[in-house]
């Protein structure tokens, strides 16, 4: 396995980010929904840093990956599995399902798709150009 230097920044900076969010921002906008978008991103670009694998499937799997979370939140995952009290585990899974999250979560993986098949023409433009 090889670490892709890009991604691991990348998923360092909105990792960072994000603890600012969590720790700085109490507001109603940024918070719960500018997280929740970025999350989604933190995800991916951390399995790209490690897995090399298709963008397009790393980012359905986060996606789908993201759904899930969201879903047990509403089943109230954390108490059937005798984790209502730990505080990590809140944060890790989250404790309320809500529609704007699922929402969020599918703008953020529209953002990934969006930059990769600009990075992707980008980087198809740059490799042609450098043929001819």
């Amino acid at each position: 396995m090889k670490l892709n230097k890009s991604y691991a920044i990348l998923t360092l900076l909105l990792f960072i980010i994000e603890v600012f969010i969590g720790m700085y921002m109490h507001d109603d906008l940024i918070r719960p929904f500018g997280g929740d978008l970025l999350v989604v991103i933190l995800i991916y670009c951390f399995v790209k840093c490690l897995i090399d694998i298709p963008w397009p499937v790393a980012a359905i799997g986060t996606l789908i990956f993201s759904y899930i979370v969201e879903i047990s939140q509403h089943f109230t995952l954390l108490k059937h599995l005798g984790l209502q009290n730990s505080k990590l585990a809140a944060i890790l899974l989250g404790q309320s399902f809500s529609w704007g999250d699922m929402l969020c979560y599918t703008a953020g993986i529209f953002i990934v798709i969006i930059a990769e098949l600009f990075y992707n023409k980008a980087k198809n433009n740059l490799s042609k150009a450098n043929i001819i």
